[in-house]
């Protein structure tokens, strides 16, 4: 392995591989008995779980692998080949797209590829599954949304809760009244993020990655972290140029459930937020405590990220729950060789029969009651004393499958068979942005300025007090290292730009690299 020096890295950012003029050609339209041919275009991570998935429905076939990582793609390869099945390998997503062969594609890259894979896959007559967010700034996510329109594509987004049936059932009962006019719609990702390690000047780039095209429409510059994924893996979420932090990560989920319940079609029309990188000092950019306020007439959308631990030295993550709860007797802990209690449910954020709350989930406060949705697929309603109500206990559960969903569309070629169309993947990818750019225009502002400024907001005040509590636990002391805040930011949402506030509108859009520009006219 060999170091690479600053001249040979310049030298590479000016090489433009081959295929850049991408001489699309229009795909078959594959008939309702004909077995549909996907490519997948990145499974370093999430993509395996598509390889996986896609496999199992029936009349598809995986025809192609993409990967910028020569190891990767090396493996990936050889994994069909076990199995008697043969896939074309490229490393250019541009190449694998010019192949008439491929009907489909999922994409699970970095965010920062997301929408520019979306429109080009459109503008080469193919359908694609991209993975959440749909983008990595507003402006593009409109961008896809237009391409699918104009080539007449299915675009699947990976916001898997919208194949839910349960939670689908339980937005539907709302909706209706069942619990009187919503309140307040709340997102959690209290999820552990630990360090990523210092800034440690430019790293070398591991061997067999093409870096140039790893880092596609993002400006090419050298990683400086080398932390447990690597110089270039995985940590990118932490860092604006190729990722959007907690919120764009996992909260994009809850965000859209929350929206989904408020039934709101466009972006909000007011946004703040609160946070910081607190607890460490690292290469991370993102914030690793936030809360975001999504300003709808409706009903607000507020959501909170916690990266750190409940409290120092532990590894448990807070949980939130909307009235007093009192935890039940601790169990016993199984042995590995004994199966779980058969009361234990298998969701994410841990939560049990014999305890409600969520670490990651979404509450949606109402009139006379609340619904709780803490994983993908499930939804419980409570009155609000906190007690489930009777007869619906059990009633809002259980999901499609999200890729099966895509390929059914794919079939009949209509946009209202997907449960997750690009535009809803825009719009909450969307709100997401919005509360990112409220945070990286904030500043840095004392705890008790910070009160004083949302002390008429109840909703925001509430949650800021409980982040103090939190932080506080962790031994952060706010005086010396200061959250940021930002002002109410105004937000058009018909022209999807904020109102009279040049710092903002500058992150609306991000700057690209030729050739992997997300075109003005798609």
């Amino acid at each position: 392995m060999t170091t690479t020096t600053r001249r040979d890295f310049l030298k590479q950012s000016l090489i433009v591989a081959a295929g850049a003029s991408l001489p699309w050609t229009w795909a078959r339209a594959a008939g309702a008995n004909d077995t549909i041919r996907v490519g997948v275009i990145g499974f370093g991570g999430r993509g395996r779980e598509h390889i996986n998935a896609l496999r199992k429905i029936e009349g598809v076939k995986i025809v192609a692998l993409c990967e910028v990582d020569a190891n990767t793609l090396a493996k990936g390869v050889a994994e069909f080949e076990k199995r008697g099945e043969k896939v074309k390998a490229y490393k250019d997503p541009r190449k694998l797209l010019e192949d008439k062969e491929i009907d489909a594609v999922t994409t699970a890259t970095p965010n920062h590829w997301h929408a520019l894979l979306t429109v080009w896959a459109c503008q080469a007559g193919k359908d694609i599954y991209v993975e959440k967010p749909a983008s990595h700034c507003i402006w593009e996510g409109r961008q896809a949304v237009k391409a699918a329109a104009k080539y007449n594509r299915i675009v699947q987004v990976g916001s898997q809760s919208r194949s839910s049936q349960g939670i689908r059932q339980a937005v539907e009962f709302i909706r209706k009244g069942g619990l009187g006019k919503i309140k307040v719609a709340r997102g959690l990702c209290y999820k552990r993020r630990k360090s990523i390690g210092e800034l440690i000047g430019e790293q070398q780039i591991p061997e067999g990655i093409d870096y140039n095209l790893w880092s596609g429409p993002a400006q090419l510059v050298p990683p400086h972290r080398n932390g447990k994924f690597g110089p270039v893996h995985y940590d990118w979420h932490w860092i604006w140029l190729y990722g959007n932090g907690d919120l764009g990560n996992q909260g994009v989920h809850q965000v859209d459930i929350g929206r989904w319940f408020l039934g709101e079609k466009t972006l909000a029309p007011q946004v703040l937020c609160i946070g910081g990188r607190l607890g460490y000092n690292d290469a991370g950019e993102t914030p690793n405590t936030q809360i975001m306020m999504l300003d709808y007439e409706k009903a607000p959308l507020i959501f909170e990220v916690r990266g750190l631990a409940s409290k120092a030295d532990s590894e448990e993550m807070d949980k939130y729950w909307p009235v007093k709860f009192t935890p039940p007797p601790k169990k016993a802990e199984p042995k590995k060789s004994e199966k779980a209690p058969a009361d234990m449910r298998s969701v994410r954020g841990g939560r049990s029969a014999g305890d409600p709350r969520s670490s990651i989930g979404v509450i949606i406060h109402c009139e006379n009651g609340f619904v709780s949705i803490p994983s993908y697929t499930q939804a419980d309603i409570f009155d609000n004393d906190g007690k489930e109500i009777p007869e619906y206990k059990g009633k809002f559960k259980g999901a499609d499958d999200h890729f099966a969903n895509f390929i059914k569309a794919v079939r009949s070629r209509k946009t209202s068979d997907l449960n997750a169309p690009i535009l809803e993947g825009h719009l909450s990818a969307g709100l997401c942005h919005q509360g990112n750019i409220a945070y990286r225009v904030g500043k840095k502002t004392s705890a008790d300025e910070i009160r004083d400024q949302v002390k008429s907001n109840a909703v925001v005040s509430e949650a800021f007090g409980r982040m103090c509590e939190h932080l506080a636990a962790n031994g952060v002391d706010l005086a010396k290292t200061p959250a940021t805040i930002s002002a109410w930011l105004k937000f058009d949402p018909k022209k999807e730009q904020f109102v009279d506030n040049a710092a903002a509108n500058a992150l609306v859009k991000d700057k690209y690299r030729a050739p992997f520009v997300v075109p003005d006219k798609v």
